[in-house]
């Protein structure tokens, strides 16, 4: 195949950045139709292989899948530009969303709107667990390990609140031990449909050498890292200048590279450590205002994890953090800072992890791990799924009157999202327009 030029993949991950929709696995799978079954850039094989590898590190994985695919196509600027534009799109509609939300969110009419999206908001999270499951685990009697590890990390998560890297460190121990004693088990996912049959030769096929870029060179890892940590420590200490360690700025910067680097399982995951910090340490904004915050997350495209700028603008806004005569400018900054520090680890995770994990493909001993945390990132997104099902039942304290007077004409538009979503196919935007206006109905009529 002719190779891809780096002009036309500038205008894909710019498209990708504008239509990536639906969450994480929304996104993996428009980048997998997109890049596996259609342009046939990477195969089917090396594409699962890069996002088990993403679905390792802490952070955004389907951002973080963009980087890698684009860093193997066009080295290191092709790696930047794909993740960049992954969610440049994001932040500036989020940014003028926001706007809307602290200035006219108490408007009857938006409030109407805000309730009908959270219902389409816990479906999407159901989705995710229905897609991603269903592209990781096999037929239970196929690979019971595969179910017994989904159905422990939901328990442990959920019910026990075990640490999420926790979870991760037993699911990487199970599955290196089921490499030795039941391989068949974690030999691959359970793939995308026609996947299994293949989509013809690739650009990037099984076989396919690595790209010299992309093989692992001591000094090079070496740079990366020294290039990285510039690019923390010169904002970091400009923030502090100009703020103290102590502002609200240089707060928001050290606890969003924290929550970039150590929560893991992609933006499902990450949220109830954001929600703790954000909400309960630092209060730059109400409980209530963070799920709206995920409501309009998952009406724009990008990735999930893009709540983030959300909070960081509410919390600029609310701190004032340039003043009250310049509120907007610096909740805008507060948003800007707030996506720097979260997405910068994920950019250094791919380009200096990719040469290692591109030596690795094809080994089972590596993969069988990856696969494994895979299925257990499927047990944390349905209790965060179950999370967000018990806000919406019960919106000032989940669980709280439990199981009695719920918010029925919640839980019904929860449903029909999820029957659209997962039965009938319909598209994200649809589903949570129509749910928009049915909340604004209900509201109105009521």
């Amino acid at each position: 195949m002719p190779p891809v030029s780096f002009t036309e993949a500038l205008k894909f991950w710019f498209k990708l950045g504008c239509i990536s929709f639906g969450g994480p696995a929304g996104q993996i799978a428009i980048m997998h139709r997109e890049l596996v079954e259609q342009k046939h850039w990477i195969s089917e094989q090396r594409f699962l292989h890069a996002l088990n590898y993403c679905m390792l590190l802490p952070g955004p994985e389907a951002q973080q899948l963009a980087t890698y695919i684009g860093w193997l196509l066009h080295r290191t600027w092709g790696g930047v530009a794909a993740g960049a534009l992954f969610v440049l799109p994001s932040l500036f509609i989020l940014i003028g969303l926001s706007w809307v939300y602290v200035a006219f969110g108490a408007v009857p009419w938006v409030a109407g709107l805000l309730y009908g999206i959270k219902p389409a908001v816990a479906a999407l999270v159901v989705q995710a667990v229905h897609r991603i499951g269903s592209k990781t685990l096999k037929k239970p009697a196929t690979a019971p390990v595969l179910w017994a590890i989904a159905a422990t990390s939901f328990i442990a998560l959920y019910f026990f609140a075990v640490p999420f890297p926790a979870i991760v460190l037993g699911a990487a121990l199970v599955g290196w031990w089921g490499s030795k004693v039941a391989p068949a088990q974690f030999s691959g996912s359970g793939g995308h449909g026609a996947a299994k049959a293949g989509f013809g030769p690739a650009l990037i096929d099984d076989d396919t050498p690595t790209p010299p870029h992309a093989r692992f060179r001591k000094m090079r890892l070496l740079q990366v890292l020294a290039v990285g940590a510039a690019l923390w420590l010169l904002p970091m200490a400009a923030l502090v200048a100009s703020t103290g360690w102590h502002g609200t700025l240089a707060a928001m910067g050290w606890f969003f590279t924290k929550a970039a680097l150590l929560t893991f399982g992609g933006a499902y995951a990450v949220l109830p450590y954001v929600y703790q910090g954000a909400v309960a340490q630092f209060g730059w904004l109400t409980g209530t205002q963070m799920i709206d915050g995920l409501a309009l997350g998952e009406t724009t495209p990008g990735p999930l994890i893009m709540v983030v700028a959300f909070v960081g603008f509410v919390g600029g806004w609310s701190k004032a953090v340039l003043g009250p005569d310049a509120l907007f400018l610096g909740a805008a900054l507060a948003a800007t800072v707030v996506t720097w520090f979260t997405f910068l680890p994920s950019f250094i995770f791919i380009l200096a992890g990719g040469p290692l994990v591109e030596s690795t493909h094809g080994k089972l001993h590596f993969t069988a791990p990856l696969t494994a945390i895979t299925a257990a990132v499927v047990g944390v997104i349905a209790s965060l799924a179950l999370f967000f099902i018990a806000h919406i039942a019960y919106p000032t304290s989940a669980g709280g009157t439990f199981p009695s007077n719920p918010d029925w004409a919640a839980l019904l538009l929860a449903l029909a999202a999820g029957v659209a979503l997962i039965r009938y196919k319909v598209g994200v935007v649809p589903v949570i327009v129509v749910c928009a206006l049915a909340g604004w109905a209900l509201k109105s009529l009521g």
